[in-house]
C-alpha cells in the first residue's frame, strides 16, 4: 500500500509539475515567490520514530534544495516578507527539540555548506539530559543535545532558539505565569547558557490546536523577532513576518517536492492562525492586575 501511494504521488507530481513551474515562474516575476520554512527533528540512521530522517536522505534533500532555492536564514526570510517583494523562491532550514545525533553529520553538513539554520530546543531537557516526553511515550527515549553541544553550535554560527522549557502543548495552557515560564523562561535559559541574545521561538507540536494567541503576544512584548508554527503553510512577501508558518520536512523526497513546488491544493487548504488583539488585551489586563506582585514576571528578556 505504501509503495502504491508513493507511486501515485510521484505520478501526480510529474503530471502537475509543468503547470506548477509556469505558476511559480509567473509568481517570481511578480515578486511573489514563496518563502518556505522547513523543520526537521532528528537526523540519524536508526528509525525509532516517524520524525527521524536518515543521514543519506537528509543530504539528498539538501542537495535538491541547493539546486532550486535560495537557502536563507529566518532573518532574511523576514526581511523579504517585510520588503513586500520576493523574486526568488527561498527555503529556511530549522530543527525542533534538540537531538544529540544531529551533531554527528547533519549539522556539520549545513555548517560546511554555509547553509543557515535555526535550531529550536526545549531547554529543560538540554539542561537535565532527560529524554523528550514524546519519545518516552513512544517507548524509545533518545538523547537530547548537551549544553556543551549547543555552545559549540552557537559558536560555529548556528542560530539557537527557544522551544519551551518542557516541550509543553501551549494550546492547553491558560495561566499567564505558566505560559511565561514556558516561553520566556526558555529564552532566558538559553541566553544564560549561550551568553547570546535569543531571537526566535517555535511552538511544540505547532498545529492550530497547539498554538496560543497570548503566547504570541508574550513573545512580541519580550522583544523576540518571530514565532514559528508547524501546521504547514507558505509565507509570501507582505505577510505577517512575526508569525512564520513552517512545513515539515518529510523523509520521502517526493512528498517534500510536492510541498516545496507549491502544490495549489495545499496552499488553498491551509488557513493562517490569527492571534488577534483580544489575547493581547487579556495579557495586558493580567499584567496590570499583578503589578504589585514581585513574583509576576516582567516581560523583558536579558541581553537585549
Amino acid at each position: 500500500m505504501v509503495d502504491w501511494k508513493h507511486g501515485l504521488l510521484g505520478a501526480y507530481y510529474a503530471v502537475t509539475l509543468p503547470y506548477r513551474q509556469v505558476v511559480n515562474a509567473r509568481a517570481a516575476r511578480q515578486g511573489n515567490a514563496p518563502l518556505i520554512v522547513l523543520f526537521y527533528h532528528r537526523i540519524a540512521d536508526d528509525h525509532p520514530n516517524a520524525w527521524t530522517v536518515s543521514n543519506q536522505t537528509f543530504a539528498r534533500q539538501i542537495r535538491w534544495l541547493q539546486t532550486r532555492f535560495d537557502l536563507i536564514s529566518l532573518e532574511e526570510t523576514q526581511r523579504r516578507i517585510d520588503s513586500g517583494r520576493n523574486t526568488r523562491p527561498a527555503v529556511s532550514i530549522t530543527f525542533d527539540d534538540g537531538y544529540a545525533e544531529n551533531c554527528q553529520r547533519a549539522l556539520p553538513l549545513l555548517l560546511k555548506e554555509g547553509i543557515a539554520c535555526t535550531y529550536f530546543v526545549s531547554t529543560q531537557h538540554i539542561l537535565s539530559g532527560q529524554p523528550f516526553p514524546h519519545d518516552v511515550a513512544n517507548g524509545r527515549p533518545l538523547q537530547p543535545n548537551t549544553p556543551e553541544q549547543l555552545r559549540a553550535l552557537s559558536d560555529a554560527g548556528l542560530e539557537i532558539a527557544a522551544h519551551t522549557r518542557t516541550h509543553a502543548d501551549l494550546g492547553k495552557i491558560a495561566d499567564t505565569q505558566t505560559l511565561y515560564d514556558e516561553v520566556i523562561g526558555s529564552v532566558k535559559d538559553l541566553e544564560t547558557l549561550l551568553d547570546r541574545r535569543v531571537r526566535y521561538f517555535a511552538f511544540p507540536f505547532g498545529l492550530h490546536a497547539n498554538l496560543n494567541a497570548a503566547a504570541f503576544h508574550l513573545a512580541r512584548q519580550a522583544g523576540l523577532e518571530a514565532v514559528c508554527s508547524a501546521y504547514g503553510g507558505y509565507n509570501f512577501a507582505g505577510d505577517d513576518s512575526f508569525h512564520l508558518q513552517r512545513i515539515h520536512a518529510d523523509p520521502q523526497l517526493i512528498r517534500l517536492k510536492n510541498w516545496l513546488m507549491v502544490d495549489p491544493r495545499k496552499r488553498a487548504a491551509v488557513q493562517r492562525f490569527e492571534y488577534g488583539s483580544e489575547a493581547a488585551h487579556r495579557l495586558t489586563q493580567a499584567r496590570r492586575a499583578s503589578e504589585g506582585d514581585a513574583e509576576f514576571p516582567r516581560l523583558r528578556v536579558g541581553l537585549m
